[in-house]
């Protein structure tokens, strides 16, 4: 029986003691196989057991995310927050003898030798001694995302979540958008203590996991988590190093502009959200209507487009409106066993709502590419060339962006690509500071906020905290759930961003073959690693010296040249 719709996709929790069985049958196997034919057969079988696995791990994560308070969600999570470590472990206890096969090179040569490196590192990355500590940082995330999800925000008498309460910190009266920032950074002040002891206790657990596993610091050990084969710390501060030569002082004559539109004399944390002084581009209709016209839009867009975004809306596979309970952000993740992906996000009437619909599309349609590859490393790359298919699609789409917008189209586009540029100091911002983090793990709560402070003084000089105290304090960086959940992760938006504003670029000169080289890329999956990826779509790496620049340099003066009465400063 084919299953239709999310409603209707089987969830099992794995029995344990089965997969044990399954395991050691499947390692038994692979030391005895006799020819490369038997092991690639172990290696299938091996591939359909982790298919399943994972599959239901993500189920378990979307029930979780979509209701934090619901009791059967939460112990599903749970379960696999506490058991994942020992399926982790039989795995590992797999890998290792796959490595010592004979037949590693005939495993090499049809699955790719990308496998078999992924396969390596994950060595390096797991031992049984570490499993506590991974139970653990799975229950402070836990916690993290509990709490975040459980805001309720009062401004003006209304309660809002950490959702909901984004459409006022756009709102046109000054007044109202202060008030909301005050509440909203009023949450951090009053969990202040909790939120310092969850991070200040996964800090110390991710460095005693690096040490047990003999690397020098945590970073080390996340950058192979990653998957980064072809990059290090050095080449990312290179890039940092760029973003600040470059791209600060470009963003410091954008918020000059912004702050020239708006008519103001100081510019605000409260005021960074507004672009316009008659708001911000807002879609014209509400959630049916926006998603109707996403149909539309991928049925123009190709017929590559218009097969996925069917299946996803007749498989119900998105989670787009805010409520309750409901887990902050959006994201993109797939079931496997299924071939199917799914994308959660939150609605909250601003322009965001598009741009994470494009964005978490962008990953869905790569997934659903990268369905038919034979082994699980390969259905997503690395999270930085992932980033590429989300922002890619975010400027791909723009031809439609006037179905959304309307009269506002015009303001939506310069609301995006200037977007892509103010977001390259954050991103470089919380990468060095976590950079900094990893570095002094004994570092006090009060010297990681007093380190944000500085990192906001290099990256964002023209941020300006008045009257919001826990962002005077340097607490900013704890709403930014990368940070507690997936470390060294945000340098992955900030070098795809690179990669995505070249098919920008790329496409407002010729969009068909900018489009076929996205296709292409999507395609690949993560049969390649981060640069081969952009090598084979025909893009220039972000390390490449002088990419940033030209492509930074290229964005602003198309601004410049074609919204000159948005560009414009005080004289």
């Amino acid at each position: 029986m084919s299953v239709r719709t999310f409603s209707d996709l089987p969830y099992v929790r794995p029995n344990l003691d089965h997969l044990r069985t399954t395991y050691a049958d499947l390692t038994q196997q692979m030391q005895h196989a006799t020819s490369a034919e038997a092991a690639i057969s172990v290696v299938d079988a091996w591939n359909t057991v982790r298919i399943d696995v994972s599959t239901m791990a993500s189920l378990a994560e979307v029930h979780f995310t979509q209701n934090v308070v619901n009791e059967a969600a939460k112990a599903e999570k749970l379960w696999f927050d506490e058991h994942g470590p020992s399926i982790v472990e039989m795995d590992q206890t797999f890998i290792h003898v796959l490595l010592a096969s004979q037949w590693k090179g005939a495993l090499a040569e049809k699955f790719g030798s990308l496998f078999v490196t992924r396969l390596e590192h994950s060595t390096l990355t797991f031992r049984p001694e570490i499993m506590d500590l991974l139970v653990k940082e799975s229950e402070l995330s836990r916690e993290y995302n509990e709490l975040t999800a459980s805001a309720k925000i009062d401004v003006d008498g209304v309660i809002y979540n950490l959702s909901s309460i984004g459409k006022l910190l756009i709102d046109l009266d000054r007044g109202v958008r202060q008030r909301a920032h005050q509440a909203m950074y009023g949450f951090l002040s009053q969990h202040a203590e909790a939120l310092d002891r969850i991070y200040h206790e996964l800090v110390q657990l991710r460095t005693e996991k690096a040490a047990k596993l003999g690397f020098p610091s945590y970073t080390e050990l996340r950058y192979i988590e990653y998957g980064r084969v072809d990059y290090n710390a050095a080449d990312v501060e290179r890039f940092r190093a760029q973003v600040r030569e470059v791209v600060v002082p470009l963003v410091m004559q954008l918020r000059n502009a912004q702050k020239h539109r708006l008519g103001i004399e100081s510019l605000t944390i409260a005021d960074e959200k507004v672009q316009f002084p008659d708001g911000n581009p807002v879609a014209e209709g509400d959630h049916d209507w926006i998603v109707a016209k996403a149909a539309n839009m991928y049925a123009e867009l190709s017929p590559e487009t218009h097969e996925f975004f069917t299946l996803m809306l007749d498989g119900d596979l998105l989670d787009l409106k805010t409520r309750d309970n409901k887990a902050t952000g959006g994201y993109c993740t797939s079931f496997p066993k299924y071939g199917v992906p799914f994308i959660f996000a939150n609605f909250n009437r601003t322009t965001h709502d598009i741009e994470v619909l494009t964005h978490e599309a962008g990953h869905a349609f790569q997934a659903y590419r990268s369905r038919h590859h034979s082994v699980p490393e390969y259905f997503w790359p690395t999270m930085e060339a992932c980033e590429i298919h989300s922002m890619g699609m975010e400027f791909l789409t723009w031809p439609w962006m006037k179905d959304f917008f309307g009269e506002q189209t015009d303001k939506f586009r310069f609301y995006h690509l200037q977007g892509a540029l103010l977001f390259l100091p954050y991103g470089c911002a919380v990468d060095h500071f976590q950079h900094w983090v990893y570095a002094n793990p004994t570092a006090s709560p009060a010297e990681r906020l007093a380190t944000w402070k500085h990192m906001e003084s290099t990256y964002m000089p023209w941020r300006d905290a008045s009257g919001i105290p826990a962002a005077e304090e340097g607490r900013a960086w704890q709403f930014q759930r990368h940070i507690y959940e997936s470390p060294f992760y945000y340098i992955d938006y900030a070098l795809a961003q690179t990669c995505a504003m070249q098919y920008w670029k790329w496409a407002e000169q010729d969009r068909t073959a900018a489009f076929a080289s996205y296709v292409s890329i999507c395609d690949i999956g993560g049969s390649k690693s981060f640069l081969d990826i952009v090598a084979a779509g025909g893009l220039v790496s972000p390390f490449e010296p002088g990419c940033l620049k030209g492509i930074v340099d290229t964005a602003y003066a198309w601004l410049d040249a074609t919204y000159p009465e948005y560009m414009q400063t005080a004289s």
